[in-house]
């Protein structure tokens, strides 16, 4: 235990605040490793995501690309736009269905402070991480400066209109807005086949 209580120490002198309790496992090796995976997702996340190189591709070939690296689950012909922000540090927490766009800006958060038993005198610091998995289901579309939060389910065919806060699940094919963001509207059923455009 001595040891571990050194490596903390080590940890907090350089600004890095684990909360012992969450990240008791932590070895000198363990942030050795995990600083190398972080320095290449950074490198990816930065540089590859918008590169001007890879413009004709980004959107359906090399953002998804970059996203299943780094540990996201990636379907197929998903549709990722410039400047979108992914919880590099939980990726494996993200699951996006075959032809889903999550459009410019859009931001897929998997941890937040638990604030439960946060009183007034605690150290904000020392609060643990509540996490979350991300859905965001088959053909669904997030607007521009969409920020979805930890454990949200986006359905199958759902759109979440633009500079949305999403902090609950959104159902199958509806439309949702606002901050938070709440069904607006029911997707209607086609009438006949024959309207189909």
């Amino acid at each position: 235990m001595a040891k571990l209580s050194l490596t903390f120490r080590i940890l907090r002198k350089m600004g890095l605040n684990f909360p012992e309790e969450e990240y008791g496992q932590v070895t000198p090796w363990a942030v050795v490793a995990r600083a190398c995976k972080t320095l290449r997702d950074a490198f990816l996340l930065k540089h590859v995501m918008n590169s001007a190189l890879l413009s004709p591709l980004l959107p359906r070939k090399v953002r998804p690309w970059v996203l299943r690296t780094v540990g996201c689950h990636v379907g197929k012909d998903v549709f990722i736009g410039s400047q979108v922000w992914i919880d590099a540090g939980h990726a494996d927490l993200i699951f996006i269905e075959d032809h889903a766009h999550v459009t410019g800006r859009t931001v897929l958060l998997c941890h937040k402070r638990e604030l439960d038993n946060y009183y007034v005198g605690d150290d904000y610091a020392k609060l643990p991480y509540k996490t979350g998995e991300i859905h965001l289901g088959r053909g669904c579309s997030t607007g521009t400066d969409t920020l979805i939060m930890p454990g949200v389910t986006i359905g199958e065919g759902a759109i979440v209109g633009a500079g949305s806060l999403v902090t609950k699940d959104i159902p199958a094919w509806t439309i949702a807005i606002g901050r938070p963001a709440k069904v607006v509207k029911d997707i209607p059923r086609r009438e006949s086949v024959n309207e189909v455009p």
